[in-house]
């Protein structure tokens, strides 16, 4: 097998803050029944790549159940397929874990040298796109190239949250910086690389150590000045979903009447794997509009604009609108949900009000996080009936009746419990707790 791709899947995602407080970012849930791992071994598969290594460190548990043993994307295979790569005890002295993405790919260089390949493909496990690496990887070996970057165009706002490239009338790189605080242009890195395998091993060795070691930092700037790096552009759908707004924004835009990412090519698969549950069941006064529902939910009430995920409840009378609902989550009679992303096998008692008013004080622990509107509750959390939840708020997983002080959640609240405090500082206990 040629090529070999690897998946960098071990990042918490701290801009996901509480979604991201008890799994790993790769396997945050996406368009109701996907998970956005997903993109990258669908679009490994679809692009006839079936050698993948997935590298995973944070909180692996739900990420490792998810993709077993690769069936779901046919990588159950005697020769390739998938292998997950944690973490592990290297030679006396060495750290076990991770420190960066370079350092990550230099920690397997055992399992790339035994694989042989003749290009090394790197990505993100947690980026939303359909992309054929196929013809990326052609484009690289007939440009002779060290390193390929794919890259393309973002909002100029978002630019110092990428690497920034330059590049010759031969698209060969002359400039990499990694997240400019004053960006010197627009075209970003998209985080997926193909190098050579001799020179992916061979500059692994000479800049990578066992302290922290990035490909942004430590491994593109010092390579372009040999010449060998290129740009390839990619033209098409491609998002960095890194932030609680822009996960809400890209799901909520799969359900315009002709979205920019297609999720019913049946040329281009989405593979995942599937929770067994029946079909949807809508009630008599039911109605959803402009909505993605998921198999096994059961809707009374009414959905607008909305992703409903799997094994969701909706009773009568109760509204989701602009919303992002987890699996087996439950709305009770007349609440409503309006602008908000709720994590699973939340409970949200009778006659609450989630997202009301129009008070948009930022949230005053996160406020470079929520300031837009939108509230997020974890996992397990219950809203005690007749709740009023405004906006920019935060509730912790595990939040109870008792943790409610009353019945009005002023704009930019914080709502916690002792085991969702524990979750998100990373007690292990607790996180494996939530997790079962």
């Amino acid at each position: 097998m040629k090529t070999l791709a690897l998946i960098l899947a071990g990042g918490r995602g701290t801009r996901l803050d509480i979604l991201s407080a008890h799994r790993a970012k790769p396997s945050v849930p996406f368009a109701g029944k996907f998970r956005l791992i997903d993109f990258a071994l669908s679009n490994c598969v679809n692009s006839n790549i079936y050698n993948v290594g997935v590298l995973t460190q944070y909180l692996p548990l739900s990420l490792n159940n998810h993709i077993g043993i690769g069936k779901p994307w046919d990588l159950d295979r005697r020769m390739g397929g998938v292998t997950i790569l944690q973490p592990f005890r290297g030679k006396p002295g060495s750290t076990d874990w991770y420190e960066g993405t370079a350092h990550a790919i230099y920690k397997n260089m055992s399992f790339i040298k035994n694989k042989d390949p003749e290009d090394v493909v790197i990505l993100s496990g947690d980026h939303v796109y359909e992309m054929d690496y196929s013809k990326m990887v052609d484009y690289h070996r007939e440009k002779g190239a060290d390193l390929t970057i794919a890259a393309q165009p973002v909002p100029y706002e978002d630019a110092n949250r990428f690497g920034i490239l330059d590049y010759n009338d031969d698209m060969r790189i002359t400039d990499f910086v990694e997240k400019p605080e004053n960006p010197p242009s627009n075209l970003a890195s998209m985080g997926i690389y193909v190098f050579k395998k001799e020179v992916l091993l061979e500059v692994l060795e000479k800049y990578c150590s066992e302290e922290d070691s990035d490909f942004g930092h430590h491994i593109i700037p010092p390579m372009i000045e040999r010449e060998g790096v290129y740009l390839y552009e990619f033209d098409d759908y491609w998002k960095d979903v890194g932030t609680l707004a822009a996960y809400w924004e890209s799901s909520l835009e799969l359900t315009d009447p002709i979205p920019s990412l297609n999720l019913y090519n049946d040329d281009w698969k989405l593979h995942t794997r599937s929770e067994e549950k029946p079909p949807v069941k809508f009630g008599k006064d039911a109605c959803a509009s402009k909505s993605l529902i998921s198999n096994g939910s059961i809707v009374n009430g009414v959905v607008e604009n909305s992703i409903i995920s799997p094994g969701v409840y909706i009773e009568e009378g109760a509204v989701v609108k602009d919303s992002i609902i987890f699996n087996d989550t439950i709305i009770r009679s007349n609440s409503v949900v309006e602008k908000a992303i709720i994590d699973k096998e939340v409970e949200i008692m009778a006659n609450c009000k989630i997202g009301y008013g129009d008070d948009l004080t930022p949230n005053k622990e996160k406020p470079d996080l929520l300031d837009n509107g939108l509230n997020v509750i974890a996992k397990r959390a219950t809203i005690p009936e007749g709740t009023t939840i405004e906006r920019n708020c935060r509730i912790f997983s595990y939040v109870g009746v008792d943790d409610f002080d009353g019945k009005e959640i002023a704009s930019g609240s914080t709502i916690t419990s002792d085991i969702g405090e524990k979750v998100a500082a990373g007690d292990e206990t607790h996180v494996r707790e939530l997790n079962t």
